[in-house]
């Protein structure tokens, strides 16, 4: 089948609404502070989002870090058992996806997710494949109440399968990023269980289940939270996040 081509007339009202936009209101780009050309695609500009540096292999297959050479694993993952069969992400929290990741999670840019879900469908297309369903990474209740929103479940709405609220985080924790590397496991310990009220009619028993969230720092809070999931009897725990902090110390 020939592709689909735009009728040129179609796109005139478009192209005369952004051009209206950004003469009376002079939008700029929750990222670099440019002037959006295009306002009606977002509120962060094109040339922010080509600037992303996506993580690209050689990678980790199982927690998707860069890898220095044609290897297939981290030589650091096989010294411990995960409850995360495999883990990817668009690129490292630095940079640009770091400023779009903030600009969603504290600035409220909640248009940010679509696009955000958009970049992790095309990086983690392998852990997307055949899952049965998306369970977004909760935030304790009173941090959702003061942010307004989980952006896990945001960003999770628009990557396809269903999404189950199957998780519930039953204490409120410390950023991760705040901790040292060593004490962020213990930081989510026991933080995370079955959201039981609410979830009896949504089993994940016998499901493929993808983990969704923001950030992966060392990975402690996927691994938390997937114990919970193969508790309750999930056959495999994937995980896809929009961005990941990479230790260049991992990879000698």
């Amino acid at each position: 089948m020939a592709p689909l081509i735009p009728n040129p007339q179609s796109l005139i009202p478009r192209i005369w609404t952004n051009a209206v936009f950004a003469a009376l209101l002079a939008p700029t780009c929750a990222v670099c502070g440019a002037l959006l050309d295009e306002p009606l695609s977002g509120c962060v500009c094109r040339r922010c989002w080509r600037s992303i540096r996506p993580i690209t292999p050689p990678i980790c297959d199982r927690c998707g870090d860069p890898l220095p050479r044609s290897e297939s694993l981290n030589p650091h993952c096989p010294e411990r058992r995960s409850s995360v069969t495999r883990a990817r992400a668009v690129g490292e929290y630095e940079g640009t996806l770091r400023d779009i990741i903030h600009a969603l999670k504290y600035a409220g840019r909640l248009s940010l997710a679509k696009p955000l879900a958009a970049h992790m469908r095309l990086r983690g297309s392998d852990v997307l494949a055949d899952v049965d369903c998306v369970v977004p990474v909760p935030l304790h209740w009173r941090r959702e109440h003061q942010r307004g929103f989980n952006q896990a479940r945001e960003i999770a709405r628009h990557l396809g399968p269903p999404v189950i609220g199957a998780l519930t985080r039953r204490r409120a924790t410390r950023p991760q990023v705040e901790l040292a590397a060593d004490r962020r496991r213990m930081n989510v310990a026991s933080a995370f269980a079955a959201r039981r009220a609410w979830f009896r009619g949504h089993e994940v028993r016998g499901k493929k289940v993808l983990l969704v969230d923001d950030v992966s720092t060392t990975g402690a809070t996927l691994e938390a939270c997937a114990a919970v999931l193969q508790d309750l009897g999930a056959t495999e725990v994937l995980a896809l996040t929009a961005a990941r902090v990479v230790s260049r110390q991992r990879h000698p």
